[in-house]
């Protein structure tokens, strides 16, 4: 079936005393968008998808939704391809206008959140919010009104390749060995497991797992303790909306990277989404390796962070369907299990996709599949 991509934009007011994106004029916020639609037909349900940092929207099962018959938007957020100053509440306000702006500029009746990798729990997010709106700051305490801002609830969700949340998941991927971020290349040898000298070695014992773990979540604490602390000084030194940047390395260190046992999926062994761990771990594309005190606190703090997928999971209602890829290198099955297991929704659907890696770009011969699951549980609900 011919598809015909058109891009758009929006634009909403926001009161702000703060900016974290490069140009544009104070006060308003400029969204970008792209509908992908089969080129004949109309649709009163539209598939929407978003990320926090976007740039989704030639992925290959958004395309192949399109040439499936059905109507998708991926939108955009303000902080496309930069997620250096990314506030997470402010995702859900670009989101909740390109659902108001959708339905009056297309005359779509039905929303479906199409929450793909990161994109998932931004989706529960959103939709909790939606649901139950609590939030009128951000962790950082400055002014964003998710209350006020009449979030319109979508109608289902789609779960696809999704992870837990950017903090959880960055957490499982902190160095532990890094116990001073100022001398950040001096680690604890006993934890370093990108070193032949590390004294545990894969397969890993219970205990051994256990306390990278702890130390892991106790590495973002001691990250968030200090945001929080030097947000404190800046502030009390008389100027608010005084921002600091700061580096983060060691960010791509998980035992299951270096041990197939942990998580046990299809997955290639001894690699992960962005290539050699070892390599990824101190490079210039990380998770997280640019942030401020601002963003860290909304988007990678393991207990300040808002947008937790479990946790967001419990308050969402809606239909809901769960897709793991089994050989994903970025999100591993229990992550789609944790959220399955979490979503409070009594139509609730999971499926496995065997073999499939995160985009379907090593084996696009599981595409077809993958497509037949999600257009499927559409048409069962009569999206």
């Amino acid at each position: 079936m011919a598809i015909v991509r058109e891009p758009y934009g929006y634009s909403y007011a926001e009161k702000s005393r703060l900016k974290e994106t490069y140009g544009g004029p104070e006060g308003q916020v400029f969204v970008e968008c792209m509908r992908i639609r089969p080129d004949t037909g109309d649709s009163k349900t539209v598939i929407l998808f978003s990320h926090p940092i976007g740039g989704g929207s030639f992925l290959p099962l958004v395309t192949a939704l399109a040439r499936a018959g059905r109507h998708v938007i991926y939108c955009n957020t303000r902080y496309r391809g930069n997620d250096t100053a990314l506030i997470l509440e402010k995702c859900v306000l670009d989101l909740g206008a390109c659902v108001a702006d959708l339905k009056k500029r297309f005359g779509y009746e039905k929303v479906v959140l199409g929450g793909w990798s990161g994109g998932g729990s931004l989706s529960m997010f959103y939709q909790e919010q939606a649901q139950r709106p609590t939030i009128t700051a951000t962790p950082a305490g400055d002014p964003v009104d998710l209350v006020g801002a009449n979030l319109q609830p979508a109608d289902g969700l789609l779960l696809l390749a999704a992870h837990v949340s950017r903090s959880v998941t960055m957490t499982e991927w902190l160095d532990p060995s890094i116990l001073d971020e100022d001398r950040p290349f001096d680690r604890d040898p006993g934890l370093n497991i990108y070193s032949p000298d590390c004294p545990d070695q894969a397969p890993y014992s219970d205990a051994f797992v256990a306390r990278f773990r702890e130390a892991q979540v106790a590495r973002n604490r001691r990250i968030t303790a200090r945001a929080k602390q030097t947000l404190a000084e800046l502030k009390a030194g008389g100027d608010p909306d005084m921002e600091r940047p700061f580096v983060v390395y060691g960010t791509m260190c998980d035992v299951r990277w270096t041990d197939p046992t942990q998580d046990p999926s299809d997955r290639r062994p001894h690699t992960c989404y962005l290539g050699e761990p070892r390599i990824a771990n101190d490079g210039p594309v990380g998770l997280g390796r640019f942030t401020t005190l601002r963003s860290w606190l909304s988007q990678w703090s393991y207990d300040e962070s808002r947008a937790n997928g479990v946790l967001n999971a419990a308050n969402v209602t809606c239909p809901s369907l769960t897709i793991n890829n089994t050989a994903d290198l970025a999100c591993t099955p229990s992550h789609a299990r944790r959220l399955f297991a979490a979503l409070a929704s009594a139509d609730k659907t999971y499926v496995d996709i065997k073999d499939a890696d995160h985009y379907y770009m090593e084996r696009p011969d599981l595409l077809p599949q993958a497509t037949a699951a999600v257009t499927g549980w559409l048409d069962e609900r009569g999206f």
